[in-house]
């Protein structure tokens, strides 16, 4: 506790670690993460749906739906690596083949897919854009 005449501010738990900076994501790693936690959440209601419809039985839905969620926990954690943007990969492909047991996951599939791709191939041309300015900053040949 400071006293009420302190004139130092509080700080607070994060602060007081040992003044390390936060590491900088790339933007691949940003990306990913928002298409990933978003069809997460797709996945999992959808897992639901089809658990509560009956279209499947309760193991295929519910066990699938949480293999999936697993699998894409897994690929958010990783995608500072290349093996998170494979296991990225891998999910979308799963869901479009979902849409072999129920054909709206055709869609939902389709949907995630384009976004996953048009996220990786810009965020992929965008982050190389980036070192390469970087790069030229810290030698001096950048243009005025």
């Amino acid at each position: 506790m400071t006293d009420a005449g302190s004139d130092a501010p509080e700080q607070s738990a994060g602060d007081q670690r040992a003044g390390r900076p936060r590491r900088q994501r790339s933007l691949r790693e940003l990306l990913g993460s928002i298409v990933l936690g978003f069809e997460l959440l797709v996945v999992f209601l959808g897992a639901l749906v089809l658990f509560g419809l009956g279209s499947l039985p309760a193991g295929v839905a519910l066990g699938g739906g949480a293999a999936l969620i697993v699998l894409m926990i897994v690929a958010i954690g990783l995608l500072r690596n290349t093996v998170g943007v494979v296991l990225g990969w891998i999910v979308q492909v799963v869901i479009v083949a979902a849409g072999l047991l129920v054909p709206a996951f055709f869609i939902v599939g389709a949907i995630f897919t384009a976004m996953w791709a048009y996220c990786m191939i810009a965020a992929a041309r965008i982050d190389r854009n980036n070192r390469a300015a970087a790069a030229a900053a810290d030698n001096g040949t950048e243009n005025p």
